[in-house]
């Protein structure tokens, strides 16, 4: 996987990054869905001033490992503090 920069759209709810688009689907204010197409793929959680991944793993759906959705949820946390 090439490194890219995560690009985050709030007013949309999106994170492009590694070549998906993550819809993030709020749960509470420190708690989202990550959807790709869709299908949740993970969790975006900021508990204890930190940003973290958890993978779903559903066995019929897409695997996106934890190093990708912890970047995604920093992108996510980062931009919405500034906004």
């Amino acid at each position: 996987m090439t490194a890219t920069t995560p690009v985050v759209d709030v007013a949309e709810k999106t994170v492009t990054y590694a070549g998906k688009s993550f819809y993030m689907r709020p749960l509470s204010e420190d708690s989202y869905t990550m959807c790709v197409a869709g299908a949740a793929v993970g969790r975006a959680v900021f508990t204890f001033g930190a940003a973290n991944g958890v993978p779903e793993r559903e066995p019929e759906g897409e695997v996106v490992s934890e190093e990708v959705l912890t970047t995604v949820a920093e992108a996510w946390f980062a931009a919405i503090e500034e906004g």
